[in-house]
């Protein structure tokens, strides 16, 4: 690595390290500890069959959580690239110069306004849809959330090694118990038994797709939404109602984009890892969704789940509507009124002959 990259690498790695010290811990116990544990792993280059020493990773943690504790207060730093610096938010002109000599940069916001920053290689760039998108693989530097996805300005960047790492955890939770699940449904189709490093990868090209598929539906949600939805996420963060509304709008971007593709190609592995994620608050919202994807997977019939998708498009651009139409009437103090009405949404299907009795548009007359 020459000192040019080397030099771009520390100052994106200072500014990880500065978004850590305030973020990291605000994790739960167990949840941080498992994310320490994967941040050593990829730090210290060990593959993922390798049980880590757990004498030299305690002290590893303990000096880590030093280094956060003298950059509580820092401030990002410049990216320096070439003979200039940029500011560590302004991706577009420091992928100017990178992109062309196969390396990539981000820097932005994720789930409640934490700070993500990478930098890796570029395995390939593409168009969809009106999109830029920029697949990357090894990574350089990373903070400890390493989303495996972000969109930012109109530009898509999946994490390959990152998406792999997730991929890895998730399969490792199912093998403690190795029940029947979605998840066994979609390891089955990649016969991780036989050779588990050629699956992960076979796996990790197929997620990439959905994962782009979620991100093109994100796209295409903001485009409806406009800038006042990221004001109203904005009036409800830190609550339950900011994990409702981001909920909501995944429902959106899934139901406009993911889902409905994924069922066109009979992309079936990717079906079912999807809804061996599917829980927390967008289960809690949709249940009506892994119920008809329940049927699909006991009795082989798509059209159910097709339809549940197609209905799905309408209610949450309809609940997204209405939800901005409360934050426009409560500004600040729409936090109550959100949550009562993502509360209060129907849970069943429901027939032409029997229509819900409450629509989103009422619930706004009401509330």
């Amino acid at each position: 690595m020459d000192k040019t990259l080397q030099a771009l690498r520390a100052a994106v790695q200072h500014n990880c390290n500065i978004s850590d010290a305030a973020h990291a811990r605000s994790h739960t116990l167990c949840t941080y500890l498992l994310k320490m544990r994967e941040y050593y792993r990829w730090e210290k280059g060990y593959p993922f069959s390798a049980s880590l020493p757990k004498s030299e990773l305690g002290d590893w943690l303990d000096r880590r959580e030093q280094l956060w504790e003298g950059l509580e207060s820092a401030a990002f730093v410049p990216v320096p690239v070439g003979n200039r610096e940029y500011p560590p938010f302004d991706s577009d002109p420091v992928n100017q110069t990178l992109l062309p000599q196969g390396m990539v940069y981000h820097g932005g916001y994720g789930s409640h306004l934490t700070p993500h920053f990478f930098l890796g290689t570029l395995l390939r760039s593409e168009q969809r849809a009106g999109f830029k998108v920029l697949i990357a693989g090894k990574e350089f530097a990373r903070d400890l959330g390493a989303p495996p996805a972000m969109m930012l300005d109109g530009t898509i960047l999946v994490r390959r090694e990152s998406l792999r790492r997730l991929l890895w955890e998730r399969i490792e939770e199912w093998q403690w118990r190795k029940q029947e699940t979605a998840m066994a449904r979609a390891l089955a189709h990649y016969r991780f038994e036989q050779d588990p490093d050629q699956a992960l990868d076979r796996m990790a090209d197929n997620e990439t797709e959905a994962v782009i598929l979620h991100e093109l539906g994100e796209g295409m949600a903001g485009e409806i939404l406009g800038q006042e939805w990221n004001d109203l996420l904005l009036a409800v963060s830190g609550t339950k109602a900011e994990l409702m509304v981001r909920a909501a709008r995944d429902h959106l971007a899934d139901c406009l984009s993911t889902l409905p593709t994924l069922l066109e190609n009979g992309n079936t592995a990717s079906l079912h890892f999807y809804f061996a994620n599917f829980k927390g608050m967008r289960r809690e919202l949709f249940p009506q969704l892994h119920d008809a994807y329940r049927h699909w997977s006991e009795h082989g019939k798509t059209n159910p789940l097709a339809d549940e998708v197609a209905r799905g498009a309408t209610l949450w651009q309809e609940t997204a509507a209405h939800l901005l139409a409360l934050h426009r009437r409560h500004g600040k103090e729409s936090k109550s009124h959100i949550e009562k009405a993502l509360e209060h949404l129907p849970k069943s299907r429901q027939t032409p002959e029997q229509p819900c009795a409450c629509t989103p548009a009422q619930q706004a007359q009401q509330s």
